[in-house]
């Protein structure tokens, strides 16, 4: 079965003095997800948005929240994310010492459970967990900063988790967040990548033009 392509267009590049507008922007030119990556300062070496962020946000906005959490064991803050909006709710398993345990409370608090690796994880990591998750995330970059380049050897994971995917009929998305843009896109979904995290690429420039290239690009893909 063919994967349904999706953009995520990431916050943390929006305007922030503006994200109401941001938001209704993103709505009306038809992006998929709102992905909003939340830092601790701890997991990786910076700070970004927490909950009170999370919760003003979900008044002006209806689209799916896709929240990643680069925190030190985010079991402690999974109820919290979810009553301020989160639709799923993605997690490090580099950060979860009980990654089963912190599934469940993503289930338990009504949200969707993902689960992320960073690039230099094993894809093997999130093998055990493929079958309670709805989306992977593999990180192209390091998390915790933007504009990096992609890091090609991530590519080959993603390859391997849709594989292992597919040979047993498991219905995943896979995600990919960090250097993606339009001149790599192509390569990036033949490597068996369906949702897209684009900060920059949606939020520099003209935004509807933006979503509307990367969703023609997916609609002219060859392999779809």
């Amino acid at each position: 079965m063919k994967p349904e392509y999706k953009l995520a267009p990431s916050i943390l590049a929006a305007d922030f003095a503006k994200l109401a507008d941001e938001l209704a922007k993103l709505k009306n030119a038809e992006a998929d997800y709102v992905h909003i990556d939340v830092m601790d300062g701890m997991f990786v070496p910076n700070i970004s948005i927490g909950i009170p962020v999370v919760r003003s946000i979900r008044q002006y906005s209806d689209m799916f929240f896709d929240v990643h959490l680069m925190i030190e064991e985010p079991i402690r803050y999974i109820e919290r994310f979810a009553k301020a909006g989160a639709d799923g709710i993605t997690v490090h398993v580099e950060a979860c010492s009980d990654m089963d345990k912190t599934i469940d409370e993503i289930e338990k608090a009504g949200v969707k459970p993902a689960i992320c690796l960073s690039p230099d994880t094993p894809y093997e990591s999130v093998i055990p967990y493929l079958d309670r998750v709805y989306m992977v995330l593999v990180m192209s970059v390091y998390p915790g900063y933007g504009g990096q380049e992609l890091i090609e050897s991530t590519l080959v994971k993603a390859k391997a988790i849709r594989q292992y995917i597919n040979e047993h009929n498991l219905n995943v998305d896979i995600e990919m967040d960090g250097g993606i843009k339009l001149s790599n896109l192509e390569h990036v979904l033949d490597n068996g990548v369906n949702v897209i995290v684009a900060g920059t690429g949606v939020f520099k420039g003209e935004l509807y033009e933006n979503v509307k290239n990367f969703k023609n690009a997916f609609a002219s893909y060859k392999n779809i």
